[in-house]
């Protein structure tokens, strides 16, 4: 439960630690570059810590410029519309607020304070307010996630927030029975190098075909749909990671055309960061030969309990 909390002290509930699975932590900014991959659902989190989702969406936009994001009054995040942070703390009580017009002597950072209880094991979803209010907007997941569709990291200023930790991950909260995985390899679906839905073969075709009957036969229990694009490490890498996004957003088209929801389909590329083989050796066609496991399409699917 979110709960406004304007008088209490913060109090931070320590947990036991476990093994966990993964450190993800908070994104770096990359010189030049303002956005990251498009928004992925995020994964549960233990007891020892809570979970924040803050967004800004494009729609209604009425200020231009950043809403800074203030953590327990110390800048995390510049949203601009389309933009997104996922972090997390401790469980507590927290200050949470989101600033459009922020300068250095801005005082609303220090007066217009909103105290959030979150609760370990939680996560919240945070819409950014468009009409000048400073309090953070709590939303429902389901709605937060349509909204969130589209999204895209932040990435292009350092957090100084020092109470957000990296969120840990553990192996016992993943419910892997929830999801179902596709995986259709590249060159079935597209010619070497190429993106377009124009660029797909018979094959490619026919692949798509038998994955859209699978989605609509389970269509009442989709809850959402994750396509990522793969690529081999041959050529730049910056080329790569888009051609992977290309790939993925002209399955997610292919696919809302046959009626499966928009809203509930999002497509982000690994590139080549995510290999199945790794060193290859020989002329460039024994290379590409050898890569081809890495050139596919991933469609993970997510389906609601019943």
């Amino acid at each position: 439960m979110f709960l406004l909390n304007r008088n209490r002290a913060a109090v931070l509930i320590g947990a036991a630690l476990f093994n966990f699975q993964a450190l993800a932590n908070v994104p770096a900014p990359v010189a030049g570059k303002v956005f990251d991959a498009t928004y992925e659902p995020v994964a549960a989190i233990g007891e020892d810590q809570a979970q924040v989702v803050y967004y800004r969406t494009l729609g209604g936009v009425q200020r231009k410029g950043a809403a800074h994001v203030y953590v327990d009054r110390e800048f995390h995040a510049g949203l601009l519309p389309g933009g997104h942070t996922s972090f997390c703390v401790a469980p507590g009580t927290h200050t949470l607020g989101a600033y459009l017009d922020d300068m250095p002597t801005y005082k609303g950072k220090h007066s217009d304070l909103y105290q959030a209880t979150l609760q370990g094991g939680k996560t919240y979803y945070l819409r950014v307010r468009e009409d000048g209010n400073t309090f953070p907007l709590p939303v429902a997941r389901d709605a937060a996630e349509a909204e969130l569709t589209t999204s895209r990291t932040q990435v292009h200023a350092v957090s100084r927030a020092a109470s957000v930790e990296a969120c840990r991950h553990y192996d016992y909260l993943v419910d892997e029975s929830r999801f179902k995985h596709y995986e259709l390899a590249s060159d079935v679906l597209f010619a070497f190098g190429k993106a377009g839905s124009g660029d797909i073969s018979k094959a490619g075709h026919q692949a798509i075909a038998r994955l859209i009957n699978d989605l609509h036969d389970d269509d009442a229990q989709v809850k959402s749909v994750q396509v990522i694009g793969h690529t081999d490490p041959i050529g730049d890498e910056a080329k790569n990671q888009q051609l992977g996004q290309q790939r993925a957003d002209t399955l997610r088209q292919l696919l809302i055309n046959k009626g499966i929801p928009e809203s509930i389909i999002s497509a982000s590329s690994a590139g080549n960061r995510e290999p199945v083989v790794f060193s290859c050796y020989g002329s460039r066609a024994q290379q590409i030969a050898c890569y081809a496991p890495n050139r596919r399409v991933v469609v993970k699917v997510e389906l609601g309990r019943p």
